[in-house]
């Protein structure tokens, strides 16, 4: 464990689907010995839903992963300890749910309700942010390769389009993102399956924040 890195520390892994994050999340949380947060995709009640009909269920599902990231937000301040958290909270309002109201796939009226809900729940200073948030980023076709191979149906199924757009709001969204400080990382400049001494040069670049 690194002695710089405080052990009551939250670190958020971010970055679009398919870029590696569960895999980044683990490796840290082993290199630190610190507990993980994952987000919760195979019990979500809306997720093939969502991917299925957009504009039917898009509020639901923007409405279900706020009130889960609030409350393992909450968990892991009660629980204490350090934690390497799997997406960040504010990737729901900054990309997803901005995306579907920009699209027409939520309605203005839902947008304007989960936004409302989003800053009264978020945007206050008694929200625990995460010390550092960790980037996941790499070009279009690396991540779309990595999402092919991971076999999920529901995603190999949805339209180029949702991807193509996907990745551009989310490098939109990490150029104007101030909530906490940033570490970038290139997933074509790192190898955490088959470089062991990888991972202790991301945690050497964390320690720079602390």
């Amino acid at each position: 464990m690194s002695a710089i890195i405080p052990t009551n520390s939250i670190i958020t892994v971010a970055g679009t689907v398919g870029v590696g994050k569960t895999t980044m999340t683990r490796k840290l949380a082993e290199a630190l010995q610190f507990k993980t947060s994952f987000e919760k995709v195979d019990n979500n009640p809306y997720l093939d839903k969502f991917y299925s009909d957009f504009e039917r269920w898009s509020f639901h599902l923007q409405i279900y992963f706020l009130a889960e990231r609030f409350k393992e937000q909450k968990h892991m301040v009660e629980v204490g300890g350090g934690f390497i958290q799997d997406r960040s909270i504010y990737e729901d309002t900054g990309i997803f749910a901005k995306m579907h109201a920009d699209k027409g796939t939520m309605t203005e009226i839902d947008y304007e309700t989960y936004t409302s809900l989003f800053e009264a729940m978020v945007m206050n200073p008694y929200f625990p942010k995460p010390n550092v948030l960790v980037y996941l980023e790499g070009d279009l076709d690396t991540i779309l390769s990595r999402i092919q191979s991971r076999g999920r149906e529901m995603e190999k199924q949805t339209p180029l389009s949702y991807w193509q757009e996907m990745h551009q709001r989310y490098q939109d969204w990490i150029d104007s993102f101030d909530a906490c400080p940033v570490l970038r990382l290139d997933i074509r400049e790192y190898d955490l399956i088959n470089d062991d001494q990888c991972i202790k040069r991301i945690v050497n670049e964390l320690e720079i924040y602390f």
